[in-house]
């Protein structure tokens, strides 16, 4: 059998994916697949459809710099717009026919002889130069192991794989977990459940969500004056960017923006005792900062109830609180977020030596590479998160020097760049030492920490720092075979 060969393999077609496809064209690189387990593309736009599902970063700014879309109605976008754009880029750059739809990837083995990644996917072998890992932080449902769940005999399902087939008109809900997609949804589903009942681990930090409608006037304005809409652009990203200080450099500043939540929380809930069970312990920034301005009112309701008791047992048709006390339950939503430390999950990568991804990808270099695995590139990985600006100005960064890297292979005829493994180590003991005094690493527990309180997520500085640290291809830092 004949095994089909590309310059590169694209794994994921999120914004991730998406992005690199369209810069391996604009560099005259065709010979590219992009691999999607799931039926459609879109990535996080397409699997996530729970109600009120939305972006908390500015339209404008949540877009590609090569592709503005003026024609946002909202300054932040909903789910259905977001998965527009991304049919947009497909059309407008020519991307379907790279497309392979339904197609899992399943491992990747480095050949040493060859200089290329031999690709395990549902519908058979790959061979590629150089391969792209797209597959984003936040692609893996992160479902807890609830005692007796197996007992249940309602419906459950997590917030990012909603099941639109479930009727909630008239049930009583149970969502475990109150974190960014469940402030989004239970506003909605409130009002037409019978009962709600949300348990809380932690309360969160929530400011007020400054949505607006943009209209045809607006939008025509944006459209016809490219000028305006750089403007409009570079004033959301400013505006969003001089926050930067308050996570990396100054985090005692954050107590004062503190005062914007209790002001939120204070204005919108009445109850003494419910207002301190939504209290945060915590400083404001440690854990994602939340924004939305109907989440407080939805918990207000005659038909809704927090619980900040853990849950200690499922049963058929009821869930026991570690309080003792039992609620009935029809339906159970899980919106405890996504397994963000290893995004392959289960995937088996092998690389030079039979190197296994697993046991490295967290000693990442530029978040984009990782030492041991030639030609392996990863878009925004380990450490070049960031938690005050919009995710695609890091992707568009990250994407410039992985693209930059396979042109370097193929101009040059290079069987393989490998980052060294000194200067990954210095690169990551530079990068922890800046995140010693952010606020991610002031003492609570979050995602961007892993299980020894390493933080393995952001970036500890200005976004314009990573662009700057990723605009061209350091090949003096790589072994060139």
């Amino acid at each position: 059998m004949t095994v089909a060969q590309f310059d590169a393999v694209i794994v994921g077609s999120g914004f991730g994916g998406l992005c690199a496809a369209v810069r391996l064209k604009q560099a005259g690189i065709d010979n590219f697949v992009i691999l999607e387990k799931d039926a459609q593309f879109g990535g996080t736009w397409q699997v996530n459809t729970y109600p009120g599902c939305a972006v908390d970063i500015p339209s404008h700014v949540y877009a590609f710099s090569f592709a503005p879309n003026p024609n946002w109605t909202r300054r932040l976008a909903s789910q259905a717009e977001l998965l527009d754009y991304t049919r947009a880029i497909v059309r407008d750059f020519g991307l379907a026919p790279h497309l392979r739809l339904g197609v899992a990837y399943q491992g990747a083995q480095f050949e040493e002889e060859g200089g290329c990644w031999s690709l395990r996917t549902s519908a058979g072998p790959l061979r590629a130069r150089c391969v792209v890992s797209a597959l984003g932080a936040m692609s893996r449902a992160a479902i807890p192991a609830l005692p007796g769940i197996e007992h249940f005999t309602g419906t459950a399902f997590h917030s990012s794989r909603w099941n639109h087939d479930v009727d909630l008109r008239g049930k009583r809900v149970a969502v475990i977990g109150n974190g960014a997609s469940a402030i989004q949804f239970i506003p909605r589903i409130a009002p037409i459940v019978a009962r709600l009942d949300v348990y809380q681990r932690t309360a969160q930090w929530i400011v007020p969500r400054h949505d607006r409608a943009i209209g045809p006037r607006e939008r025509a304005l944006l459209k016809k004056f490219a000028p305006m809409r750089l403007l409009y652009r570079a004033f959301n990203y400013t505006l969003y960017e001089i926050n930067a200080p308050l996570y990396v450099h100054v985090p005692r500043l954050f107590r004062l923006a503190q005062l914007v939540g209790r002001r939120h929380l204070r204005r919108q809930v009445a109850d003494p005792q419910l207002r301190r069970q939504l209290t945060p312990d915590y400083t404001m920034g440690c854990k994602r900062v939340l924004v939305m301005s109907d989440y407080y009112p939805a918990l207000t309701r005659p038909n809704v109830g927090l619980v900040t008791s853990a849950v200690s047992e499922v049963r058929a048709a009821s869930i026991v609180a570690a309080d003792g006390s039992e609620r009935a339950v029809d339906v159970l939503i899980y919106a405890t977020g996504f397994h963000v430390g290893h995004a392959p999950g289960a995937i088996e990568v092998r690389g030079r030596g039979g190197k296994r991804l697993f046991e490295h990808d967290q000693d990442c270099y530029k978040g984009c590479t990782v030492a041991g695995f030639p030609n392996y590139f990863t878009v925004t990985g380990p450490n070049s998160g960031l938690g005050h600006n919009s995710m695609i100005y890091m992707i568009e960064s990250s994407v410039n020097y992985v693209v930059e890297a396979i042109k370097a292979i193929r101009a040059r005829g290079l069987h393989s760049v490998e980052v060294k493994e000194e200067v990954q180590r210095d690169f990551v003991a530079k990068v922890q030492r800046k995140l010693r005094g952010t606020i991610w690493n002031s003492g609570c527990k979050s995602w961007y920490l892993d299980a020894r309180g390493r933080n393995y997520a952001a970036w500890p500085g200005f976004t314009f720092t990573y662009r700057w640290a990723t605009r061209r291809f350091d090949i003096g830092n790589y072994v060139v075979r």
